[in-house]
């Protein structure tokens, strides 16, 4: 035996005398610490929901060896969240779930951040808005609500939505440019919020996600009005007084030319592998698959949309400039953008 097959055998030995198993030249990556789970929003919101919703099926399922730890970081309209995730320069121990507001916060505050300052994931689904009112309001269409706002004082209807210069405002101004309405928006922190403001009637409607308002839906207190898609929601199941999801109309249908939906995506640091990314990608693919996603997905009449690499990339770069354009119409942009 030559002298270096002799320290070969020997490091072998030593190795399995030492109970070390021999790790496989090209072992997958994976976490080898706590993952942060960065939500850019307040808690009880869409994007928070669903967070904490993956994070169960991962506990449940075992699908992580590390622990997943969903942080709240809703500062600066989400501003905080993104330039956490933007410092985490090859740290894949940080991922951000995302929103609207990956591109509405840096158009809307000027402050230093891109979506191309992170890396890509996966799209999980679409989230849609829907027109809500209080229940015991007399409304029952899109259209008695617009001729009510138009027979209030100008300003007196006022609209509770999440954030300042956000998708729900960016809505609410859509809203009033196709009907020739002024609303007044009140702007709260998070969506689980906006809906007991308007349970409460201390706001006259709100644009939620369905997610953020179903549960006051079922319970008799809320009604929706009509949903900003270009087709109905695709889910029959009865929810409340024997309507379902498919029974809302969308907003065009009742003479409100508005489309609008929204990212529910991953994304991670800066500088991430591209085996760091095929391990959250399959990992959310598992998610996916579990029983509780698809009953989550029904119960937010979420359109599950799926993307990943070159045509997620490319989706994002698309709705990045959709957002320019309507956030200009809307006077939101900051200077210099």
């Amino acid at each position: 035996m030559t002298r270096r097959l002799a320290r070969l055998a020997f490091g072998v030995v030593v190795a399995v005398a030492a109970g070390l198993p021999a790790a496989p030249a090209n072992a997958a990556w994976e976490p080898t610490r706590p993952v942060e789970f960065i939500v850019p929003a307040g808690t009880g919101g869409g994007a928070d929901q669903m967070a904490r919703t993956i994070q169960g099926i991962v506990t449940k399922y075992n699908l992580m060896k590390q622990p997943l730890v969903v942080v709240n970081k809703s500062g600066g309209a989400g501003g905080e969240g993104f330039l956490d995730v933007k410092a985490a320069s090859n740290n894949p121990h940080k991922i951000i779930i995302t929103l609207s507001n990956l591109f509405t916060t840096p158009l809307a505050t000027g402050i230093p951040f891109n979506w191309k300052d992170l890396t890509p994931v996966a799209m999980l689904a679409l989230d849609e808005f829907v027109l809500w009112v209080n229940a015991d309001k007399p409304y029952k269409t899109a259209q008695d609500y617009v001729e009510a706002v138009k027979a209030a004082p100008p300003g007196s209807i006022k609209m509770g939505g999440t954030g300042s210069k956000q998708e729900d405002q960016i809505i609410t101004v859509a809203l009033e440019k196709a009907a020739g309405i002024k609303l007044t928006y009140i702007p709260y922190k998070g969506g689980g919020e906006v809906a007991v403001q308007l349970v409460g009637n201390h706001i006259d409607s709100t644009v939620n996600n369905p997610i953020e308002a179903v549960a006051q839906w079922r319970g008799g207190k809320l009604r929706p009005l009509c949903v900003f898609d270009a087709a109905p929601m695709d889910y029959a199941e009865p929810v409340a007084d024997g309507k379902a999801w498919k029974d809302v109309p969308t907003c065009k249908s009742q003479g409100l030319e508005i489309e609008y939906v929204m990212l529910r995506g991953i994304f991670m640091g800066p500088k991430a592998k591209p085996d760091q990314v095929a391990y959250y990608v399959d990992l959310f693919r598992k998610v996916r698959d579990t029983p509780e996603w698809k009953d989550f997905m029904k119960s937010g009449a979420f359109n599950t949309s799926f993307m990943t690499g070159d045509k997620f990339a490319k989706w994002v770069s698309n709705e990045e400039k959709r957002h320019e354009t309507l956030m200009k119409e809307a006077g939101f942009l900051a200077q210099g953008n």
